[in-house]
């Protein structure tokens, strides 16, 4: 290379670094570090749940498939049927598995299926939750033998969210005023907000109502769900 060349190309490296170093310095002195405080506000509202799921399996084993197949059927309809009469509509009904197992001899080798299992389940939403416990009552005479639920939820979370938040920017609002009152300070603009959003469930309580009934209405008690929101607020101090 000739040796003008790497005079120019060293020359440039050196005034690119001055010009980098030039930079920050001049950036430093135009943006002076800030003083800033972080306070953490809560805000929560009580809702009352009023969508429950469950899920209702129908599980049917033995060694004919084909008849296998038409029980587990049989009873999923009509289980679905039972299902649409007590008013449930289409679209919260939903089959989340159909499964089928051999079931093998593990005396005797090679390896023999012998039978087979059937496992069919359905997840459900329930708006009115006055149907819970006949729901959960009554579909065992319909075939069900694997049910679990229910899990209650709330419809439209973000309404109680969007209250909860307004409480919480409210109460770090306050506490930040409160400490620059109490150390004579003044806030300046808000330089970060961090949320987080932890939920508490209250157990859902469920007992047997008495009556007439041959098989007892299981009682079901929604309870309540707490909605929190945290958040995190930082402030400039002037």
């Amino acid at each position: 290379m000739d040796r003008s060349l790497k005079i120019t190309i060293i020359i440039g490296i050196l005034v690119l670094s001055f010009s980098a170093l030039w930079y920050v310095y001049e950036y430093s002195q135009t943006k002076p570090n800030l003083r800033t405080f972080t306070v953490v506000g809560e805000g929560k509202e009580i809702a009352i749940p009023n969508v429950a799921e469950i899920r209702i399996g129908v599980i049917t084993e033995g060694q004919d498939l084909k008849i296998l197949q038409k029980d587990n059927a049989e009873k999923m309809n009509k289980i679905i049927n039972f299902l649409k009469e007590v008013g449930i509509d289409e679209k919260d009904i939903k089959t989340e598995n159909y499964s089928v197992s051999p079931k093998y001899d593990y005396y005797k080798y090679p390896y023999k299926i012998v039978g087979y299992k059937i496992s069919q389940d359905l997840k459900v939403k329930i708006r009115d939750l006055n149907k819970i416990g006949e729901i959960l009552s009554q579909v065992v005479n319909y075939g069900a033998n694997n049910i679990s639920g229910p899990n209650f939820t709330v419809d439209e979370p973000e309404i109680y969210l969007e209250k909860a938040r307004e409480k919480a920017i409210k109460n770090a609002k306050e506490k930040a005023e409160k400490i620059a009152r109490s150390n004579g300070f003044r806030l300046g603009k808000i330089i970060t907000i961090f949320e987080s959003t932890p939920y508490d469930f209250y157990p859902t309580m469920l007992k047997e109502a008495g009556g007439a009934e041959t098989v007892p209405i299981t009682q079901i008690e929604p309870g309540s769900q707490e909605i929190k929101v945290q958040v995190n607020i930082t402030y400039e101090i002037k």
